[in-house]
C-alpha cells in the first residue's frame, strides 16, 4: 500500500514539474512533439533512476560514514553530468534518430533539477530504503513523461488552432502550463 501511495503522490499529486517546479526546462523546450517528449521521458526515466540509485549508495555508504554529508549536492551533480554523458554516448549509438531529435535538449538532463531534486528527495522518505528511493525515482520519472506528454500533445492541437497573434507561442504555451498545473491540483485529495 506504502508503494502505491508514492507512486500516486509522485504522478498525481506532487508531480515534480507541475507541482514542485522542477525541470521545467525540458518540461518547456522538448514539448514541441509528442515524439521527442517521449525520447526525452525514456531519457529521463533512465537517468534519474541510476542517478537515484548511485546516489543513494554513496550518500549512505561513504558520504555518512565519513562526515561528508555536507559534499551531497556536488557529488550528486558529478554523478549526474557523468550519468547524461553515458546516455549521450548510448543514444548516438543505438538510435541516432532520437539523439539528432532530442539535439541541444539532451544536455538539458545534466541541468534538469528535475533529476538532482528526486535523487535529494528521495534520501528524506520516511524509513527510506533503496528500494524506495528507486521506486521513488521510476515514480518521479512516470509523472515528469506524463506532464511532457500531456503538454506536447495539447501543445500540438494549439498549432492547429485559431489563437490571437499576440498569444501564440510562449504566451500561451505559458497559460496552458499553468492550467495543467490546475488541473493537477485537483488530484491533491487522492492522497
Amino acid at each position: 500500500m506504502e508503494y502505491i501511495l508514492i507512486l500516486i503522490a509522485a504522478v498525481f499529486v506532487n508531480n515534480i514539474v507541475l507541482s514542485q517546479f522542477l525541470g521545467i526546462c525540458p518540461f518547456l523546450g522538448v514539448s514541441n512533439r509528442v515524439s521527442t517528449s517521449i525520447g526525452m521521458s525514456g531519457a529521463v526515466l533512465f537517468v534519474m533512476t541510476i542517478a537515484t540509485t548511485v546516489t543513494y549508495l554513496l550518500h549512505e555508504y561513504i558520504l555518512v560514514p565519513a562526515g561528508l554529508n555536507y559534499l551531497r549536492t556536488i557529488t550528486f551533480i558529478l554523478v549526474i553530468a557523468a550519468l547524461v554523458q553515458m546516455v549521450e554516448i548510448i543514444l548516438k549509438k543505438v538510435s541516432p534518430a532520437l539523439y539528432q531529435a532530442l539535439g541541444v535538449f539532451l544536455p538539458l538532463i545534466t541541468t534538469n533539477c528535475a533529476v538532482l531534486g528526486v535523487a535529494i528527495l528521495a534520501l528524506g522518505l520516511e524509513d527510506s530504503s533503496l528500494v524506495k528511493a528507486v521506486f521513488f525515482a521510476i515514480s518521479n520519472a512516470i509523472g515528469f513523461a506524463l506532464a511532457l506528454i500531456v503538454f506536447a500533445s495539447i501543445r500540438e492541437r494549439l498549432e492547429l488552432a485559431n489563437i490571437p497573434e499576440g498569444m501564440k507561442g510562449v504566451p500561451i504555451n505559458l497559460l496552458v502550463a499553468g492550467l495543467l498545473s490546475l488541473a493537477f491540483l485537483g488530484f491533491a485529495a487522492l492522497v
